[in-house]
């Protein structure tokens, strides 16, 4: 799970900005007929589908605030601005953040949980091969034994392998798709709420991820001049999905690749800034994300639901706008 700004962003790596869960992106976007809209008479959204299907973020914006305008997309851009403050733990434990002291530890749930299964089933597996005649007793149960030693060493010469593995793993937790949907969703949320435009998202397992894309924002992330203004909002989608699992779950799986993510902002902005700095723009981030969600909780739910029935970007953006 995760974002980033590149070409196309990836809330993966701005998760990735790209933010990084998934590095996937969508440059050549599938043409999506329009269903049945909820527009009122007179709205045209033909032009922002259009904008959409191209990838062109100065279009999108241009369609969003003219529907704006027009009295349709009331929550486009309806958080604009954005202003750090010094942050406690306290305050995001006020807010509802479960365990907000842990939030910045990476969780090792899903590749605990993988490794011992792994480690436990060959483990078992070689007790009954040891039970078999001649040498098979004695062979069988080395070659089941080496199935660990195999998966070690491919998550040291190729860990994107070993992780691919694991996050399939990860989709038989009872919580996966919820995770899945809630982080992905709050990424989408807080940043059309800061008029931020999302161009597409995925729920796929090992390709979760919000493409987002801004021209202007690529340009100062390139040449690693991002100013404080715009740090800050970087910063708050980042943190969205982080502090939407935290709202809901007691711990935090997927923070690992956007706390990765809001690393490299702050390694890309001017002035550069302390540890103590960073700590407290990861704290008000989290803060300031998880508000936007919690206020508008209903808006997130149904978002949920439009993204988990792989609706898409216009239709997200249309229960947005109904919720």
């Amino acid at each position: 799970m995760s974002l980033a700004v590149v070409p196309v962003a990836s809330l993966s790596e701005l998760r990735y900005i790209g933010f990084n869960s998934h590095r996937t992106c969508f440059r050549n976007p599938r043409k999506w007929r329009i269903r049945s809209s909820f527009a009122a008479p007179g709205v045209d959204l033909n032009t922002l589908q259009s904008a959409i299907d191209t990838n062109d973020s100065k279009a999108v914006k241009e369609a969003l605030d003219q529907l704006r305008e027009v009295g349709w997309a009331k929550k486009w851009s309806s958080q604009p601005y954005v202003s750090r403050r010094m942050t406690s733990l306290r305050e995001l434990t006020t807010l509802g953040i479960k365990n907000a002291e842990n939030l910045a530890i990476p969780s090792v749930r899903n590749d605990a949980a993988f490794l011992f299964t792994v480690v436990g089933t060959t483990g078992f597996l070689g007790l009954l091969a040891g039970q078999l005649p001649g040498d098979w007793g004695f062979f069988v149960p080395y070659l089941i034994g080496s199935i660990s030693l195999i998966v070690l060493a491919i998550g040291s010469i190729s860990p994107g392998l070993l992780q691919a593995a694991i996050g399939g793993f990860s989709s038989f937790f009872p919580d996966y798709q919820d995770r899945i949907a809630r982080h992905e969703a709050a990424h989408f949320l807080v940043a059309y709420l800061l008029g931020l435009p999302i161009l597409g998202y995925s729920l796929d397992i090992g390709k979760e991820h919000v493409n987002l894309i801004d021209e202007r924002l690529e340009k100062l992330i390139y040449s690693g001049q991002l100013d404080t203004k715009e740090l800050d909002r970087l910063a708050v989608v980042a943190m969205a999905g982080l502090a939407a699992e935290g709202l809901q779950y007691d711990k935090v799986v997927g923070q690992s690749a956007d706390l990765f993510t809001l690393q490299r902002f702050i390694n890309r902005s001017k002035p550069q800034l302390s540890k103590d700095q960073q700590q407290n723009l990861t704290r008000w981030a989290v803060l300031f994300a998880g508000s936007l969600i919690k206020n508008n909780k209903e808006i997130h739910e149904a978002l949920m639901k439009t993204m988990s029935d792989k609706g898409t970007v216009l239709e997200c953006i249309e229960a947005i706008e109904k919720a």
